[in-house]
C-alpha cells in the first residue's frame, strides 16, 4: 500500500519513520520532552535529518537525556564531547545542553512537572491544523513566540522561535501533518488519557 505523507520526509527511510511514528503525537512524557528540546536547540542552522541521523550518539554522549548527570557536566566533560563526532560539536550548543538541563531542572522543582510547563503555551491540548500544502505551514506562531520567550526568561537558549515551533511540532502540541497525510487524521485523534 502507497501511504500518502507530509513532503518534507521524501523517501528517506529514517525520516518516514520519524514521521510515521513519532512526529505530532501528543507527548506528555518529561523525559521525552526534555530530550526533543536539546535536539531541536542542536538542529539549529541544520537539517532535522541531521539530527535524527546522530539521536542515538546523541543520547550515548549525552548519559540518555538525563537532566541530572548533563546538568553536572564540568568543563572537562564539554571539551571531551567536542571531541565526539557522533554529535554536533558545536561549543555554543553542547554548552546550550548543560544550561539548558539545568533551566529545566528548575522548572521541575518550581512546577513538579515540565509537561505542565511546556503544554501551557497551548492550553494543554493539541492544536488541530488543517494544512493542505506545505506552503502553509507557518515556521513560528504566536505561541511558540511566547514559548520562547518564557523559556528564555527561565533561563534556556537555543530556544527561539522558529525552534519552538519545530519544538511544538514534533511534541505534537500541534498537528501539522497535511490533511492529505495518512497520519493527520490519526494524530487529531490521539488524546490525554
Amino acid at each position: 500500500m502507497n501511504l500518502k505523507r507530509c513532503d518534507w520526509c521524501g523517501n528517506d527511510e529514517l525520516y518516514r519513520q520519524y514521521h510515521d511514528d513519532e512526529w505530532s503525537v501528543p507527548c506528555f512524557n518529561d523525559t521525552v520532552l526534555f530530550e526533543f528540546l536539546l535536539l531541536e536547540g542542536a538542529q539549529a542552522g541544520l537539517s532535522w535529518i541531521t539530527i535524527l541521523r546522530k539521536r542515538e550518539n546523541y543520547r550515548s554522549a549525552f548519559d540518555q537525556f538525563d537532566p541530572v548527570k548533563i546538568a553536572r557536566y564540568t568543563p572537562k566533560k564539554i571539551e571531551k564531547l567536542l571531541t565526539n563526532p557522533g554529535i554536533v560539536r558545536n561549543r555554543l550548543k553542547v554548552e546550550s545542553a548543560v544550561r539548558n538541563a539545568r533551566a529545566y531542572l528548575a522548572i521541575v522543582e518550581r512546577e513538579s512537572s515540565f509537561s505542565e510547563y511546556i503544554w501551557q503555551f497551548v492550553d494543554g491540548e493539541p492544536k488541530q491544523n488543517r494544512w493542505k500544502s506545505m506552503a502553509q505551514v507557518p515556521a513560528s506562531t504566536p505561541q511558540s513566540d511566547l514559548m520562547s520567550k518564557q523559556l528564555k526568561k527561565d533561563g534556556f537558549n537555543f530556544v527561539g522561535s522558529t525552534i519552538c515551533y519545530a519544538y511544538m511540532q514534533s511534541m505534537g502540541m500541534v498537528n501539522d501533518h497535511l490533511t492529505t497525510c495518512f497520519r493527520h487524521q490519526e494524530c487529531a485523534v490521539v488524546s490525554r488519557t
